[in-house]
């Protein structure tokens, strides 16, 4: 008896960094003569007190003048409270399994996985996915290694980062809500149009951004032909900082 074919893409996510350097600030010498000190000079809208213990510090300050970010083509500017000035790139995982329904040669199969990338005082970032199509045994679903539609049919594996309407609607566009400035990258970010191969780059960030949350719509289309059984796919996301 043949089995119907199910798959499932197990996604794993790595962060590579990229190496920098940091230079530590020379100590600040007190304003001083002969005569007089000033212990706590300060620059801006205020300063740190010395009222401290080894648990607790009291910042005084009058507020920040401005909160958020301003950029233009060539330049941004990050307002508020004073952060750490060290070049920091993190991520999370939603979802991390997409679990498809059983594979038929009259029904496209569709999945989603999720994650968030942000990246802090660097120039950047670019996401890369690694990995095969589902697989069972010997055999292997052929990938859309050029951009196609959904056809019912034939084999095909592929994704896109876009919300989509055909086979059915599903997936989203990225939500850059949080301060993000994440893109698509260009061969991913066609609603209805899927693609798929090995290494590919399918987001990045021109410059430091918040965070950006992707979805990942997964297609799967099966021959009548295409063996059947369980079908897995275990595939890496790697997250590089443009430092």
């Amino acid at each position: 008896m043949l089995k119907r074919p199910r798959g499932r893409v197990e996604i794993v996510y790595l962060l590579a960094y990229c190496a920098w350097l940091i230079f530590a600030n020379n100590p600040v010498l007190a304003l001083q003569s002969s005569n007089y000190i000033i212990d706590e000079p300060t620059l801006g809208s205020g300063g740190l007190d010395q009222s401290s213990s080894s648990n607790y510090t009291i910042s005084g300050a009058t507020n920040d003048l401005s909160i958020g970010n301003a950029s233009s083509s060539n330049y941004q500017i990050e307002t508020g409270s004073n952060t750490t000035p060290d070049p920091t790139l993190s991520f999370s995982i939603s979802n991390a399994n997409a679990d498809f329904d059983t594979f038929s040669p009259t029904t496209a199969a569709t999945a989603t996985a999720n994650f968030s990338v942000s990246n802090y005082t660097s120039y950047g970032y670019v996401v890369q996915i690694f990995g095969k199509a589902p697989t069972n045994g010997n055999h292997t679903i052929a990938t859309m290694s050029s951009n196609d539609s959904s056809k019912i049919g034939i084999e095909q594996f592929g994704i896109n980062l876009v919300a989509n309407t055909t086979p059915t609607s599903f997936g989203a566009n990225p939500d850059n809500g949080q301060f993000g400035f994440g893109s698509i990258s260009s061969n991913y970010a066609t609603a209805n149009s899927y693609r798929y191969n090995d290494g590919d780059t399918i987001a990045y960030a021109s410059k430091s951004s918040g965070v950006t949350i992707y979805t990942i719509s997964y297609l799967v289309n099966v021959a009548s032909i295409t063996p059947g059984g369980q079908y897995t796919s275990n595939q890496t996301i790697v997250i590089t900082g443009t430092y």
